[in-house]
């Protein structure tokens, strides 16, 4: 039977692997767009699509390079749910 305990511990793992799955896409997204910044207040360039062009870049490859080992985690959370709805079954 599932009780409170189960669905407040069942939200709680499914916000921190939303976190932990985000966080290096994310990271690395601030850190390319901090990073034209710093460089567009240092020559004075203020081309808006400066801006973007490179974080979707980034993005799109940091997808491709953690998109595997994302995945994997999403299955194995996924495969742990499952097998948990038997016992929540009277």
């Amino acid at each position: 039977m599932m009780t409170l305990g189960h669905v407040v511990q069942l939200l709680r793992s499914s916000v921190l692997q939303i976190l932990i799955l985000a966080a290096p896409v994310l990271l690395i997204g601030m850190l390319v767009g901090l990073i034209v910044s710093i460089l567009q207040a240092t020559t004075s360039i203020q081309e808006q699509t400066l801006t973007f062009v490179p974080k979707i870049v980034a993005i799109m490859l940091a997808l491709l390079f953690f998109g595997p080992w994302m995945f994997g985690v999403l299955v194995v959370f996924t495969e742990n749910i499952f097998a948990q709805i038997p016992g929540l079954v009277r």
